[in-house]
């Protein structure tokens, strides 16, 4: 893989529930870049998103994926993949019945952290990463929706990932709360980490202007390459 690139996509096809919804696909994602994924509801965004950390299959096409060529790889190797990606979720999907440290715990254990100081460590690290020290102890619905997503975001920090996979983080948030967590988005992506981040917001588009991906009529358009409408 061209070191200059997190992602590689050539001339590859998307599937979801057996239907195409993307062909030929092609489009490189530069280490430190920032990019926004646009299109309507049923374009092929989020099934994009899976066949990239390997949720859906990859059939046809080459995709590489954080040093891992996507068509060659093993069931094994899947999770090592996705240690060097951070995936951020609109509905959060923590577990309500645990605290924040033993929701970061669980994930930390499962990814090969064994030594509870450092756990402990890196733990409060990320939590101080995104403004959230001290709520170690607290249940998930103790914190508001803007909190619960910059917990869901210092879980996807934890292995420092190469890049983040966000598909709509803000989508279930207040406007005032959104551009909060969309501002963390842009001050984590300066130190250095990719965003892809899947989004209807138009207002970050226009206001924090970036390069973007559209979803559109089975293919995926670049602004890089073409121009087009956000809608």
């Amino acid at each position: 893989m061209d070191q200059e690139y997190i992602i590689e996509v050539k001339e590859t096809t998307i599937f979801q529930d057996g239907q195409t919804v993307l062909d030929h696909v092609n489009f490189n994602i530069c280490q430190e870049e920032f990019v926004y994924l646009i299109g309507k509801t049923g374009s092929g965004k989020s099934s994009l998103l899976k066949t990239l950390y390997a949720d859906l299959p990859l059939e046809i096409g080459n995709i590489q994926m954080v040093g891992y060529h996507l068509p060659k790889m093993g069931e094994r190797e899947i999770p090592f993949m996705r240690r060097k990606i951070g995936i951020i979720f609109q509905d959060f999907e923590l577990f309500y019945d645990r605290t924040i440290s033993e929701n970061l715990e669980f994930i930390m254990r499962s990814t090969g952290w064994r030594d509870k100081a450092k756990i402990k460590v890196r733990m409060a690290e990320v939590l101080m990463r995104v403004g959230l020290g001290g709520v170690n102890n607290k249940m998930p619905h103790q914190l508001s929706g803007g909190e619960q997503q910059r917990v869901v975001i210092a879980r996807a920090l934890i292995n420092e990932p190469k890049i983040l996979i966000a598909d709509e983080p803000t989508g279930n948030l207040d406007p005032s709360v959104s551009e909060d967590i969309f501002k963390l988005f842009l001050e984590i992506n300066k130190y250095g980490t990719a965003i892809l981040m899947a989004t209807h917001n138009h207002f970050f588009i226009q206001k924090y202007p970036a390069r973007i991906l559209k979803c559109t009529d089975r293919k995926v358009l670049d602004s890089n390459k073409v121009s087009f409408n956000l809608s």
